[in-house]
């Protein structure tokens, strides 16, 4: 006989249905958070420089239009902050702010999902070890005299087999939720870096 891929997964017994679930939820949310963030990750070398020239010129609606036509969240912090233009500079820099907690918000999505997968997996798959070891000492018990290794080896297998999948998922789930985080992070440093180039222009001389 050969160990295959798919026997591993039925042999598993019911615990291998949850661990499918969060297995396919975790791939979906990983797929989707990377188109999303990647469209959040571009950047156009001439989009602040272009603001700095709309802003010299007084020209705040041209200002506006390119923010909405660049779609990517440090535009829309710029957007906020092209609207607060004239107010005192702390209020500018708290509008913007506040965008940039709700774009981080909206990147973040989905991603306590897989870190409750990465956490929650692990424990899943110990349960059907622990599952799967009363079933083999219940059958070793109601066995008898006639009692051997092989009454015992089912439930072990059964056993072993949701503790590997268990971390296999909880693995592969810790190491898109540490990826996306990571993606979040550098595309907030380009939006903080984009913040404060804008409040410097806002402060240099007329």
């Amino acid at each position: 006989m050969t160990l295959s891929f798919w026997s591993l997964v039925m042999d598993g017994g019911y615990i291998m249905m949850p661990l499918a679930l969060l297995l396919l939820v975790a791939i979906y949310v990983f797929t989707e958070r990377c188109i999303v963030i990647n469209r959040a990750a571009k950047e156009d070398d001439t989009f602040m420089n272009r603001i700095r020239d709309y802003v010299h010129e007084g020209d705040i609606e041209s200002a506006h239009n390119l923010c909405k036509k660049t779609g990517t969240p440090y535009s829309r912090l710029i957007d906020k902050g092209l609207s607060r233009i004239g107010r005192n500079m702390n209020d500018v820099l708290v509008a913007i702010e506040n965008t940039g907690n709700i774009e981080v918000s909206a990147l973040a999505k989905g991603l306590p999902w897989l870190s409750t997968t990465a956490a929650g997996a692990p424990m899943l798959g110990f349960l059907g070890t622990v599952v799967g070891m009363i079933d083999a000492f219940f059958s070793l018990a109601n066995a008898g005299t006639a009692a051997n290794i092989t009454v015992l080896s089912s439930g072990i297998y059964q056993a072993l087999v949701t503790t590997v999948a268990g971390l296999v998922v909880g693995i592969i789930a810790l190491f898109a939720y540490n990826y996306l985080t990571a993606r979040i992070n550098r595309v907030m440093n380009s939006m903080e870096s984009k913040t404060m180039e804008f409040m410097d222009l806002l402060n240099e001389p007329a």
